[in-house]
């Protein structure tokens, strides 16, 4: 069995992160003399002197490679409270994958039915349900670069609600969200172009599916089908998205 990972690294990136995140490490000399002011020891009574160290974390469960969940579209889905990402069925997150090779879509541009299919058509392939989809723009490869959040491709209503159809609830895309940059849409919105802000996300409010957001490496793919997607959330209490690990496994036999 090969495992490949398809995520990317949660950290302190000002080009992948718009919001806050905060990462702050401690040495474990530092452990140790916090943890022997609160235990009543001496730093010494600690291996080396040093005790167990940690990180300070702040941030959004929104960052680093994540699977959003039906509440962070919109309070109802389907005539019903949508699911915090706790709750969402775990047989989800292991399934068959598929790669979609989106390489060819403009900087900024949305992803069409139309794309969608061709990129089918390539690996001759037909969507079924409870596929994962990983839609593979190459995004990541900007992660550390401007352009990483302001020129992305996204995913139009259309294309999302065609992949829908076929009976897939996860789908995923390496690059910053499931839409457009932010401010490839306002500006698009401003200009009378759309009509609709976040037009991939809010099919999540008619219809009840999760999408991961900033998968990496998908270039490390050998083969575009034919193996498992595991990207299990972390179970953060009603929470609107989860951080995961995503790995394809694949037989190499």
């Amino acid at each position: 069995m090969r495992l490949i990972d398809l995520s990317v690294y949660l950290e302190e990136n000002p080009f992948a992160e718009p919001f806050p995140v905060s990462i702050v490490p401690h040495k474990h000399e530092e452990s140790a003399k916090n943890m022997a002011a609160k235990l009543g020891l001496e730093p010494s009574d600690f291996n080396d002197s040093m005790a167990l160290t940690h990180e300070d974390f702040s941030g959004q469960y929104h960052c680093g490679t994540h699977v959003d969940a039906p509440f962070h579209f919109g309070p109802i889905v389907e005539g019903k409270p949508a699911k915090g990402i706790d709750e969402v069925p775990l047989d989800w997150f292991y399934r068959d994958g598929v790669r979609l090779d989106l390489r060819f879509v403009k900087h900024n541009a949305l992803i069409t039915v139309k794309d969608i299919k061709a990129s089918l058509d390539m690996i001759d392939y037909k969507l079924k349900p409870m596929d994962i989809v990983l839609l593979w723009t190459d995004f990541d490869k900007l992660i550390y670069q401007p352009a990483y959040l302001k020129e992305q491709p996204g995913m139009s209503r259309e294309a999302t609600e065609y992949i829908l159809d076929q009976g897939v609830k996860v789908i995923g895309i390496d690059a910053y969200g499931f839409d457009r940059s932010f401010g490839c849409q306002a500006q698009a919105y401003k200009n009378g172009e759309v009509k609709e802000l976040f037009p991939g996300h809010m099919v999540g409010r008619e219809r009840e599916y999760v999408h991961m957001e900033k998968l990496g490496q998908l270039d490390e793919l050998p083969v575009s089908c034919g193996f498992k997607v595991c990207c299990f959330p972390v179970k953060g209490r009603h929470a609107t998205a989860g951080m995961t690990r995503v790995v394809a496994l694949l037989d190499e036999a």
